[in-house]
């Protein structure tokens, strides 16, 4: 893997821009306390432009990246977070002569929070939470230092998480944060959403000032001290509110629609400040919104063309049939490498991602994933000239759209005959679709499964293309799956294979489709009601055959192999025959499979354990004539490879 990685090598494309109007994604937009400029962050660097508009003045040019600008009282020095040594540190540039000092130097990322006096700055940081606090050690609730702009040692100032912070005398407005949230999150309501507090510095008290259902956030003070702003999803986007300290109705100020106000700031004379749909805004007290005109004239430091040599980032991996060529996404674009050699081919490039990447059975064929058009969809690429067997030395290739959904589509997967592809709807529905027909069709209902993220799902064809295992809803509930054997033709035929009450699941195909093995954690550690579960492999026979093959020991394998190879002997003249008749044929390049049939009466007794200590299970694969499981395993540090001989131990 290490070598497909390293031989691939392609460019990124970088605009250069010397001078722009009206640049977009202006961020972290703050105004100065008298309400003459605004600092913003802009592609990694810190400007400030007048509340009228104009040309930005660039605070910071370093090639690190520079965000989140805080004024001092006086308006003279901004604070800033920079990962100039690795992680992110607090600096304070003075502006009349634009030297940036580092002002602290810990191994945690520190941002600013608001400067305290005009010689100290609170900073957040995840150092070490203090033993009162009742809140989850987690990194997210990060705790409030403040450090002089000497650089002295930091002091806890508090240990409660606090964001967005507005002071005022000994009063202080702040976001809390109770849970992991993605705070771009929109029309988000749940028992976690974030609301505005005051802290009494001087009493140490806090009281929550906010109480919609969804989120509240990022208060600021108004000049006369007896009301905020802040911003509110409660009729809508994020707008600005204003609200009394002692409480009352809030009063909406803004009406934006479609898009959220983010980053609001006040000066000391109630003018506003906040940024939309990626452009600074301005609101001079008593009167409405309006655009601040900006533009940024700044020294093209960025490379047009940068190579790159990938070593990590690969994933979806997919090899052909023949061995000889592996296919994987990695950067959102599919590329294929050879297997024997370093040349690698890039199959897609778009500025779209791409992934879940599988090969057609003959090799000439590559379905994957892609996000176009604000939905995902499934996208095939094929070889278009017949002299062409490898996609890393094709000449020409094709890409056609196979679906066209309003639902998400993916995790698409060829069937082993290469006549149709199975994949996912709407993240959790099993769908079929058909080459040659171009039609798709259901196979299982949404309802039989749980998806809490991408690529949380499992499925897989059949060798004779006809049945699909998958994980499955049914008694136990989204956390105590089952293994289902589908029918793929459509019929929505489902049988529930395992239903042991515990978690069973991501079955495969082995022995020639006679047997599935499947992981549970019915023997090992179990998640009663808690977190965690230890798993082991088992295998569930489809056949009476196939369990009394898999029982034979060693002595009586060689035994039946002998009298399998003497009976071939003796039909060796026949199987001649056939292929006489057969060599003016066109040979089909798609093995046929024989169909499977099952005999799943007695199934739930013809179950065997196969691992003899149950682990922190990752994937297991039995070999073909099933003598041996290899299998991944933690039970300390890391994972290691286990080797489990059936006829030797």
């Amino acid at each position: 893997m290490r070598k497909i990685i390293l031989s691939t090598l392609f460019f990124i494309v970088v605009q250069a821009i010397h001078a722009q109007n009206n640049p977009l994604w202006l961020r972290n937009s703050v105004i100065s306390p008298d309400g003459s400029s605004v600092a913003f962050t802009y592609k990694g660097d810190i400007f400030t432009v007048p509340v009228t508009g104009g040309r930005a003045c660039q605070v910071t040019s370093h090639s690190s990246y520079d965000t989140r600008p805080v004024w001092s009282p006086q308006g003279d020095k901004l604070a800033f977070a920079s990962n100039r040594e690795d992680s992110f540190d607090l600096y304070v540039v003075t502006l009349h002569n634009g030297e940036a000092r580092r002002i602290t130097s810990h191994s945690a990322n520190e941002y600013p929070e608001a400067f305290r006096d005009d010689n100290n700055v609170l900073f957040s940081a995840y150092i070490q939470p203090a033993a009162e606090n009742q809140q989850f050690p987690l990194g997210l609730f990060s705790q409030l230092y403040s450090v002089s702009l000497d650089g002295d040692r930091p002091q806890l100032f508090s240990a409660v998480y606090m964001e967005n912070i507005a002071q005022r005398g000994d009063q202080w407005l702040y976001t809390d944060r109770k849970g992991y949230e993605d705070v771009w999150r929109k029309h988000h309501t749940s028992s976690i959403t974030r609301d505005v507090w005051l802290f009494d510095a001087k009493k140490k008290s806090h009281r929550k000032l906010t109480s919609f259902a969804g989120e509240d956030r990022n208060g600021v003070w108004s000049s006369g001290g007896d009301s905020y702003y802040y911003l509110s999803e409660q009729n809508g986007s994020f707008n600005i509110f204003r609200a009394g300290i002692d409480g009352g109705a809030p009063m909406q100020m803004t009406q934006f629609s479609d898009h959220s106000v983010r980053f609001l700031s006040a000066d000391k004379n109630d003018n506003l400040c906040f940024s939309f749909n990626g452009e600074l805004y301005y609101m001079k007290k008593g009167e409405e919104p309006r655009k601040i005109e900006v533009e940024i004239v700044s020294d093209n430091f960025e490379r047009e063309r940068v190579p790159q040599t990938l070593t990590s980032g690969a994933g979806s991996i997919a090899v052909s049939s023949n061995g000889k060529e592996i296919a994987f996404v990695v950067r959102g674009d599919v590329f294929v490498t050879s297997v024997e050699f370093s040349t690698t081919k890039r199959i897609t490039d778009t500025p779209q991602q791409e992934r879940d990447v599988d090969f057609s059975p003959d090799g000439r064929s590559l379905v994957y994933s892609s996000e176009r058009n604000n939905t995902w969809n499934i996208y095939k690429t094929d070889l278009v000239r017949k002299e062409d067997s490898y996609f890393c030395y094709a000449r020409e290739l094709k890409e056609i759209q196979l679906t066209s959904t309003e639902s998400p589509s993916f995790d698409a997967v060829f069937s082993p005959d290469g006549k149709e592809i199975a994949y996912l709807e709407n993240r959790s529905e099993i769908r079929v679709f058909n080459l040659e027909s171009k039609k798709s069709r259901k196979v299982m209902d949404g309802k039989f499964n749980y998806s809490y993220s991408d690529g949380d799902q499992w499925f897989r064809w059949s060798p004779d293309s006809k049945w699909i295992l998958s994980d499955y809803i049914d008694r136990g509930g989204w956390n105590n799956k089952d293994v289902a054997l589908i029918k793929a033709d459509g019929s929505e035929e489902i049988t529930n294979l395992t239903l042991s009450g515990y978690s069973d699941v991501r079955a495969k195909w082995v022995l020639k489709g006679k047997a599935i093995l499947f992981f549970s954690d019915r023997a090992g550690y179990r998640s009663h009601g808690s977190w965690g579960s230890q798993r082991d492999a088992y295998l569930m026979f489809l056949t009476p055959d196939a369990y009394d093959d898999f029982r034979l020991n060693k002595e009586e394998r060689a035994l039946k192999k002998e009298l399998e190879k003497k009976a071939k002997e003796d039909s060796k003249e026949i199987d001649k025959k056939a292929d006489d008749k057969k060599s003016d044929a066109k040979e089909d390049s798609v093995k046929k499979a024989e169909p499977l049939l099952f005999d799943l009466e007695e199934r739930r007794h013809r179950v065997v354990r196969l691992t003899r200590h149950s682990s922190s299970l990752s994937d297991a694969y039995l070999n073909k004539d099933g003598s041996k499981l290899y299998y991944l395993a933690s039970f300390e540090k890391g994972v290691d490879l286990w080797e489990q001989d059936f006829l030797e131990n």
